[in-house]
């Protein structure tokens, strides 16, 4: 869930569709534990929400086992905050408390944050197919898609399961040969091999 694409916005409650919530939940193994982005119309239902903006997920704790985060994609200026400390949140959650972590974010990945957080940090991404993916606004269809492609990306130890289930909704590509690697350099024939077995993965799943 989110608390809006935009803390400038009129709505406050654009949320993701019941479809990537179901896939979400699988992908988590079943359950999700803490929502740090939720509010009152919510259809992640997890164990613990924090609703914005009342509550500010981002300074709440994030010690448990699986995470859906949805986060505001605009910043707050009140809070001074961006979708790159949601990220940063995310990264840092299964660092620290070794959480699997789902987030449906936009396709942004020339950023700094995803070079900082994604990209050597994540463990697989899914790029939605949805080009408009249509969140709910305040709990029900809004009609309109977002303006931007969306994806959503992993960290946790289940890549094959994360794999499996977003394999329908998505191109989905395994990020753990990028552990490591230094970024921003010319490609390599590791980068290389490593997008050649993600496509071939892929295929073995057709």
């Amino acid at each position: 869930m989110t608390a809006g694409r935009s803390i400038i916005s009129l709505s406050q409650t654009w949320c993701t569709p019941p479809k990537y919530v179901r896939a979400v939940r699988e992908a988590l193994g079943g359950t999700i534990a803490l929502d740090p982005c939720s509010n009152r119309h919510s259809v992640v239902k997890a164990e613990v929400e924090y609703r914005l903006p009342e509550n500010d997920g981002l300074h709440g704790s994030w010690d448990y086992p699986t995470i859906y985060v949805n986060p505001p994609y605009g910043a707050d200026r009140e809070r001074g905050t961006t979708i790159k400390h949601w990220l940063r949140k995310c990264a840092r959650a299964h660092e620290e408390h070794g959480s699997e972590v789902v987030a449906l974010v936009p396709v942004a990945t020339n950023t700094k944050h995803w070079k900082d957080y994604v990209f050597g940090v994540a463990d697989a991404i899914a790029f939605l197919y949805d080009t408009r993916l249509k969140f709910l606004v305040d709990g029900k269809d809004g009609g309109k898609g977002a303006p931007m492609s969306c994806c959503m990306i992993y960290w946790g130890v289940h890549v094959d399961r994360f794999e499996d289930v977003f394999l329908p909704f998505g191109a989905v590509i395994d990020l753990r040969g990028l552990h490591g690697k230094p970024l921003g350099s010319e490609p390599n024939a590791d980068h290389a091999m490593l997008f050649a077995s993600s496509t071939m993965k892929r295929r073995a799943h057709r």
